[in-house]
């Protein structure tokens, strides 16, 4: 497959990515918020979609760095490589750190978040948690966004 073609897959790869991230948060999440009867309920299903968003993120972030260093040319794609990393990097700690202990702690509370007293310790911790995983989720998508700017420099055609 010769240096184009990989990095156009690469492209479009990302941009897959960065559309299922921008649909989650900006329909999937509020939507679930504002149709189902309990917040309890729309993080349940919220979280039920993340974990396919964040794996795939892992897996495209780590694909297109080796797809983009192995092509035959620093700049661009050397710095598409370094912010795909950083995607997969962010999608990685929030599914693997972050969310286990949002889960753990939501476990022990053993009930809606928002039945605790606002300056419960744990419901403290539980809003830092999902300010972190937030936080992630924010870092992956600039990360690929960033990462598809430079594929798309990459891709220009050269005079």
């Amino acid at each position: 497959m010769n240096r184009s073609v990989r990095l156009q897959a690469a492209a479009l790869l990302v941009a897959a990515w960065i559309g299922a991230a921008l649909i989650t948060v900006a329909v999937v999440a509020p939507g679930a918020f504002a149709v189902l009867p309990s917040r309890t309920m729309a993080g349940t299903m919220v979280g039920r979609v993340l974990p396919a968003l964040f794996i795939a993120g892992m897996v495209i972030g780590v694909l297109v760095a080796v797809v983009t260093s192995s092509a035959p040319s620093a700049g661009a794609p050397r710095w598409a490589s370094a912010s795909a990393l950083l995607a997969a990097l962010a999608c990685f700690v929030a599914q693997f750190w972050i969310t286990p202990k949002l889960d753990r702690l939501r476990a022990g509370i053993g009930g809606p978040v928002d039945a605790l007293p606002a300056g419960d310790a744990r419901r403290v911790a539980f809003g830092l948690l999902h300010g972190y995983n937030v936080a992630g989720l924010g870092v992956a998508m600039v990360g690929a966004a960033v990462c598809l700017g430079f594929l798309l420099v990459a891709m220009r055609p050269r005079s």
